[in-house]
């Protein structure tokens, strides 16, 4: 869906620059749903068929549209420092294909994105991986190997910690979110009292949705959830363009005829209802997030994962 413009159709004024990130605001919105809480598009299982193939990398439409709307520079940290006599052979061939990844999201994002690339073992490369939160291997078999990217933008930073051949068909996806959230991410402040009623609020509809909580396992349940934040959000948009729609067409009426003071008040009746319907969707994703979180803090796994039933962080395929 293309975000509607405040503008009229035909009109000269240009977009105001609050307008504009508004409007990018709603998009990343859109491609940060369907790749966190979507699921169908990004429906990864752990395979062995590389993502990238000779030549250049081809990237999906929602990173395309992430790439496109970023709002300042983001950097990429790739560290591919692995041992000759204890890194696997599929390791070098699959970092090539991560460092070909990596140049096509520095390609398509127009200058915003630098690729910075550590591949040769240096204990000064170590101790700069490790500061940047990857994870050593093979520690038992030699020298430290370090596999991972670390997504930097300004003082925020996020990073896969140890990137696997098991789960590269779900690497651009991962990395796509971690860039979304890093743009996104806010200092930390004290919880409120307001944030403190949101959070349980959003166990007491997690706890309505999922009644016998005990017996669900944790993707099961997180796999309700999103279905049914789906089906809201696409709900909250499909009322957001019927909305807009109705705005516009009151514009184009007063436009055609009306006075100087009715063609100002349909403006700002569209603006209004742009403000109001983007603030549904918001709501929407919000809710959907915070049940999700809720939900692992339910099952105990919000911080902590059990021990074998995850991949490492940064790996696992978002369903």
């Amino acid at each position: 869906m293309t975000p509607p413009s405040a503008t009229p159709a035909g009109s000269t004024s240009t977009t105001p620059t609050s307008e504009r990130a508004s409007v990018r605001t709603i998009l990343l919105l859109l491609v940060v749903f369907v790749l966190g809480l979507g699921g169908g598009v990004f429906l990864y299982r752990p395979t062995g068929r590389p993502v990238a193939g000779e030549g250049a990398r081809a990237l999906s439409d929602a990173t395309r549209a992430v790439l496109s709307n970023l709002n300042s520079p983001v950097e990429l940290r790739f560290y591919a420092l692995l041992d000759p006599a204890s890194a696997s052979d599929s390791l070098p061939a699959f970092a090539g294909r991560v460092g070909q990844l990596l140049s096509a999201y520095q390609r398509e994002a127009g200058g915003k994105i630098t690729v910075s690339q550590q591949t040769s073992p240096s204990d000064s490369a170590a101790k700069a991986a490790a500061r940047d939160g990857l994870k050593a291997f093979n520690l038992d078999q030699g020298e430290a190997c370090f596999l991972g990217i670390t997504v930097v933008q300004n003082a925020q930073k996020e990073s896969l910690a140890q990137l696997s051949p098991e789960w590269e068909a779900a690497l651009e996806s991962d990395l796509t979110r971690a860039i979304v959230r890093v743009l996104s991410a806010r200092p930390p402040v004290p919880v409120s009292a307001e944030t403190a009623q949101s959070e349980l609020a959003a166990t007491e509809a997690v706890k309505s949705a999922i009644p016998n909580l005990p017996s669900v396992p944790l993707e099961e349940g997180t796999r309700r959830l999103r279905e049914t934040a789906l089906k809201d959000f696409q709900a909250a948009v499909k009322e957001m363009e019927s909305q807009v729609k109705e705005a516009k067409q009151r514009l184009d009426q007063a436009q055609n005829g009306g006075s100087e003071a009715e063609q100002q008040a349909a403006r700002q009746h569209l603006q209004q209802v742009q403000t109001e319907q983007t603030k549904k969707v918001q709501q929407v994703a919000g809710q959907a997030q915070a049940q999700i979180a809720a939900w692992e803090r339910l099952k105990g796994t919000a911080t902590q994962p059990a021990a074998g039933d995850t991949p490492p962080p940064g790996t696992i395929p978002k369903r």
